[in-house]
Parts: C-alpha cells; structure tokens; sequence
C-alpha cells in the first residue's frame, strides 16, 4: 500500500494524501474520505520518508533535570497530554542533576532530528545561553526566567514572601529560612530574595524584634534535618522555620521530632512546592502551590505555535508567569 493507491481508493489526488499525513489543509470531506481509508487498510507512513519531504520529524526533545521529582512528574504530564493529541513523540533526557550534562543534551539535540526542545531549566549560566542562541529549533524554557528565550516560569518571590509575611502575622520572631543554591535562580535566589524582603518590610518597631539566622543546603531531607540542627543551635528561641522545598520541610520535622519539639506549638514550619505527602504527613504542611501540570501544558502549546509559524525567532519569544496559591494547614495554624 502507498499513497498513490490511498489516494484511488478515497477518490482524492495524491497531494491531498500527502497533505493529511503532514497536516496541511485539507476539506473536512476529502479528510473523511482519507481517514476512512487509512483506517481500513491500516496504512501508516514511513517515517524517514516523511521527514525527507516535509524536514520535520515530529520528535520533540525534553532535557529534565531528574525523572524522581513531583514537580517535574507533573510538568511532563501537562506536556504530554498536549503533544500526545498532535501526534507528537517526545525523546526524555534525564540530566541526573548535572549541569554539564544539560549543556550536553542541548548541544546533541541542536544537531540531533527533532522539531524542538523544551528545557526544564535548573541553573542559569553563560554556558546555557551560548547554546540556546545557537539553536536551529525553537527552544521553551520551563521553571526559570531566562532573558531573551521564550519562557514558563512561576512565580517563586512573591510566592515566597506571602509565605514570610504569613509567618509573620502569626507574632513568631525568631525565624529561620533553609534555603538552597543561589545557582538556581528559581529556587534559590527568588525564594531567598522573598523572604529577605517581607522581613525589610514590616513595621520599623515589628522589624526590632525580629532575629533572623540562614542555612544553605540541598534538595533534599538531609539538608532540612541538618539545616534545622544548626539555625537552633545559632538561635535555640528560634520559633519558625521556613523551608525553600517541601522535602527540606521533611528533614525539619524529623529533626525537630528527635528533641521533643512540637510543630507548631514550639516552632511552625512550611515548606513550598505543595508535594503529594505535604497533607498526608503530622501535621499537614503549610506549603505553596505551584501550578505545575498547567506550565507543562502552556510550554507545549507554545511549542506547537512555534512549530505552525516555523519560527524560532527570538523576536517572538514569550514569559509567562504562572501563578501560586499560599496552602495554610495545620503546621502554621497557632
């Protein structure tokens, strides 16, 4: 079967079969009658040839910085439960963490057969930037801001000073802030940023009260564990905790449990990122909630307009900020 005898049997020239399989124009009549045949004969075609013809694959890439992640879990989903209508095929990249490896990833897939890549973005460097501007395919940044690249990314600051100012309109004083990389804007350097400035806001008189003490560690429990050891041994009145990252949270809980601390009679936590065990642990976690799965979507319907105009001119790049919900449960709630 080829598309000389798909076009006889639906009564339709062959360059209105060549134009159903790559999507061009056709009549809802001709679309119907062409469908019904591909249907019936189960004819599908090859793909090396359709990629000769037309240049395009209909692979998108995606460089993600680990498969293990709630977050990215979800940003995946809102990508694929677009892509997957368009008949598109994603290629995962799985960095493990590592920012060479992303630059490695970007590079192959520049020279590699895909349509465009979308980066879930970790830290921001010259590196990055050399690459994206050499990129012969439209590229859709998700998670951070990057300046002059077409860009899905939340909100972290404002997310994070109502998280502060909340803390603080429950009278604590003493408070902490774990944190982790400045490398990471997102994360690390808006969320710090965030939470600074709620704190240079408040009243002059609330401001005098108020002791702050920092610690900078990892994604991950340990750090929160760590982290909530040393912000009370520098501050043993310490009476909130505020964490960049729901798993930090975590590591403060068990920290905070092993000395007979209780949360949040004795010392409120929240943490950021609204993870799937944040209303399941004792007690449930004030957190932030990301609008993760829809920036997903959002990065693959920019995509896909990139892909309809053939255009990957920085000219026409977008950011768009997504927005957040402060989630208050048991943990602050004194």
């Amino acid at each position: 079967m080829n598309i000389r005898e798909i076009a006889s049997l639906a009564g339709v020239s062959r360059a209105a079969v060549s134009r159903y399989f790559n999507d061009g124009y056709l009549s809802e009549e001709k679309r119907m009658a062409i469908q019904k045949v591909v249907e019936e004969t189960g004819y599908k075609p090859l793909l090396q040839a359709q990629t000769l013809r037309t240049k395009k694959t209909k692979m998108i890439g995606i460089v993600m910085p680990k498969l293990a992640s709630y977050s990215l879990g979800h940003e995946i989903n809102g990508i694929l439960s677009v892509l997957n209508e368009t008949g598109y095929k994603c290629i995962l990249a799985d960095t493990q963490n590592d920012v060479n490896k992303e630059i490695e990833y970007l590079k192959s897939f520049r020279s590699s057969q895909v349509d465009g890549v979308i980066f879930i973005a970790t830290i921001d460097t010259p590196k990055h930037h050399s690459v994206l501007k050499k990129m012969d395919v439209p590229v859709v940044i998700v998670g951070q801001n990057f300046k002059g690249n077409c860009s899905i990314y939340h909100d972290d600051y404002n997310a994070m000073h109502d998280m502060a100012k909340l803390v603080i309109s429950k009278g604590r004083r003493h408070i902490a802030y774990i944190g982790v990389t400045k490398k990471d804007i997102a994360a690390g350097q808006m969320r710090y940023d965030g939470f600074v400035n709620a704190i240079e806001e408040v009243d002059e008189e609330i401001k005098k009260t108020i002791k702050t003490t920092y610690f900078e560690g990892e994604f991950n429990s340990q750090s929160g564990f760590e982290g909530a050891k040393e912000v009370l041994s520098i501050d043993p009145q310490t009476d909130a905790i505020v964490c960049a990252t729901d798993t930090i949270a975590i590591g403060v809980y068990k920290y905070l449990k092993s000395i007979g601390k209780e949360i949040p009679t004795d010392i409120i936590v929240t943490g950021h990122g609204d993870s799937s065990f944040s209303n399941v642990v004792t007690p449930e976690l004030t957190t932030v909630h990301y609008y993760y799965e829809e920036s997903g979507v959002k990065a693959a319907q920019q995509m896909l307009s990139f892909l309809k105009k053939n255009d990957s001119n920085i000219d026409n790049v977008k950011e768009i900020k997504m927005g957040y919900s402060i989630i208050e449960r048991d943990s602050s709630k004194v």
